[in-house]
């Protein structure tokens, strides 16, 4: 089978954490050929079909960063320069595998409506471009209030200032920001909480995510995966170093994988089932405490953390969903 990645470029893969490369590498390893373009390859015009100019790629096994004296691109091989070949129809690949990371903007979008067409002309893609839409990620916890902490989502100061004076303790963050973006902690002295909203939400013209502070964020901001509908066993705690309140990776956080807690696995079979059914095969849903905080969809990570420190194959374990929904 020819698998088909819509990605960031392959030129800017970090290979000794990136997700999208170890599913890339257990894919080949079981003799599925792969295939890489970026969104902006994605091209359609009346009359025809969606195709796209891609890459055949093939992984070198070596080390492919700079931290260990290897280039940004020896990881990789390819067989044609790009453009070299006519554009591919999209619904000649056996899967497309959207991994495009965020931020969820317009071209973000496009890019969905024209997986969705390749999707009517035939083509299996996931996760599916609707669902990408219907789901963004930090809303995507409305559904299952359940799970989720005391949050407001608001374009009003004074809402947010109400939400203030009632939990005394909160995170304030942008809809659209990615990797720890533009989150701010409030205290019950609300000091330059005026300020804050200004920033945010740009004088009302921008909403804001408005969530009490849970405390458990010391012990980790852990993500479950979820593989189609089932939690894999082990999530990695993102825990904040230092004076940080963020436990991202990207602003310096530590990743502990451990096994699931009773909670996560509660929320995990809970949530899974609802998701993979509208068509997302891979969920990351993250949890302080008890609480779901954001439902990612897009590009979920954590699965080489996940795998050097327990030895879960949270790779294999997505190329065996992968190649059963295909079976169906």
């Amino acid at each position: 089978m020819n698998i088909l990645f819509v990605a960031d470029p392959l030129e800017s893969f970090k290979i000794y954490k990136d997700s999208t490369f170890v599913m890339m590498r257990e894919a080949q390893r079981r003799g599925h050929s792969i295939s890489a373009c970026e969104p902006q390859d994605l091209q359609w015009q009346t009359g025809g079909v969606v195709t796209a100019q891609v890459r055949d790629i093939h992984l070198t096994g070596k080390a492919g960063d700079p931290q260990t004296r290897g280039d940004k691109t020896d990881w990789f091989s390819v067989s044609q320069p790009l453009f070299a070949n006519s554009p591919r129809a999209l619904k000649d690949f056996g899967a497309i595998i959207m991994r495009k990371d965020p931020p969820f903007d317009s071209e973000f979008f496009y890019a969905t409506h024209l997986l969705e067409q390749a999707e009517r002309e035939g083509a299996k893609v996931f996760n599916k471009p609707r669902a990408l839409r219907d789901h963004p990620e930090k809303l995507a916890i409305m559904e299952f209030p359940q799970f989720s902490g005391p949050t407001l989502v608001t374009r009003s100061a004074e809402a947010i200032r109400r939400f203030h004076a009632e939990h005394k303790d909160i995170i304030l963050k942008p809809l659209d920001g990615m990797g720890g973006m533009g989150i701010f902690r409030v205290k019950e002295d609300g000091l330059n909480l005026g300020g804050i909203i200004e920033t945010l939400n740009k004088n009302g013209a921008e909403s804001v995510m408005v969530q009490k502070f849970l405390p458990a964020i010391a012990l980790g901001d852990k993500r479950v995966l979820v593989i189609g509908g089932k939690p894999v066993p082990y999530c990695l705690a993102r825990i904040p170093q230092g004076g940080e309140v963020r436990g991202n990776l990207a602003v310096g956080g530590k990743g502990v994988a451990q096994p699931l807690s009773a909670r996560d696995r509660e929320i995990g079979e809970a949530l899974g089932p609802i998701l993979a059914a509208r068509g997302l095969l891979l969920v990351g849903v993250d949890v302080i405490g008890d609480c779901v905080t954001e439902i990612n969809v897009t590009s979920p990570t954590c699965f080489q953390e996940i795998f050097d420190q327990t030895g879960c194959d949270v790779a294999a374990l997505f190329i065996d969903a992968l190649e059963a929904a295909l079976a169906v």
